[in-house]
């Protein structure tokens, strides 16, 4: 029986006289990676903050590992297993890569020294980030390094490094390789392929099919606000999925 991590039913979501999510349906199976494609204004960024709490549909339900949750805000997500990269990124620059992956996380020294002093253990917070590091396979001079010395492509690492540490549930990942070159784009796609290796299913937004059609297990084109269709890249070619994407064909075609 195939278990599902991450679901929605029925979801809807109205602003005055737009609809947003229009009975949107969602379905990510364990350890898959699953590419969200659809055209600009399809309801795609409106579906993935319902499902990270930064949007309330109107009426539907959400399920994380078969359970009904109702998310009131991000954090509520958070909570849950569920963790999100931007395709702001999100990482502070000035800070150095300990410090972004436990950002809002950071620990304290046990004893009276975290408890009343607040001290934290910052060598305990370097040797998991070595570790998470290293687990993604991802290569930086040093833990310490500051953010803005680093590549784009690196900067993104850390990123992801940091969901990945933190997600118990489901990462989900806004247009990864935007503004990426070619070389760091294929070293994105490799730590998306390594952090479903590691056992967290990966949710995929992506405007780029080539990117999409390389990494992804499964398909969900999104179109005027719901699901559409769910196709495999293996029985289906990204032109047939762009012309469903934008309407010039039925997802009854693609059967």
């Amino acid at each position: 029986m195939t278990q599902f991590v991450l679901q929605a039913r029925g979801l809807t979501k109205h602003y005055g006289h737009v609809v947003a999510m229009d009975n949107c349906d969602f379905d990510l199976r364990a350890g898959e990676i699953l590419a969200v494609i659809g055209d600009n204004g399809a309801g795609k960024s409106t579906l993935i903050k319902a499902l990270t709490g930064a949007v309330i549909p109107d009426s539907g339900e959400i399920m994380v590992n078969g359970e009904p949750v109702h998310f009131r805000s991000p954090l509520d997500a958070r909570k849950a297993g569920i963790e999100t990269v931007y395709q702001e990124l999100g990482v502070a620059p000035a800070l150095d890569i300990t410090q972004n992956l436990y950002l809002g996380r950071e620990q304290r020294r046990k004893g009276l020294l975290g408890t009343v002093f607040r001290k934290l253990d910052k060598s305990a917070m370097r040797q998991g980030s070595a570790r998470q590091m290293a687990d993604l396979g991802i290569r930086v001079q040093s833990i310490r390094q500051k953010v803005d010395t680093l590549s784009g492509g690196q900067r993104q690492a850390v990123a992801v490094a940091r969901v990945a540490a933190w997600a118990t549930s489901v990462v989900i990942m806004d247009e990864p390789t935007a503004a990426l070159g070619v070389r760091e784009t294929n070293q994105v796609l490799q730590l998306i392929e390594r952090v479903r290796e590691n056992g967290l299913p990966v949710v995929l937004i992506s405007h780029n099919m080539p990117n999409v059609w390389q990494v992804a297990d499964r398909i969900h084109i999104h179109r005027l606000g719901r699901r559409i269709a769910v196709v495999e890249p293996d029985s289906t070619t990204m032109e047939e999925a762009v012309a469903v994407m934008t309407g010039a064909k039925q997802p009854e075609a693609l059967a």
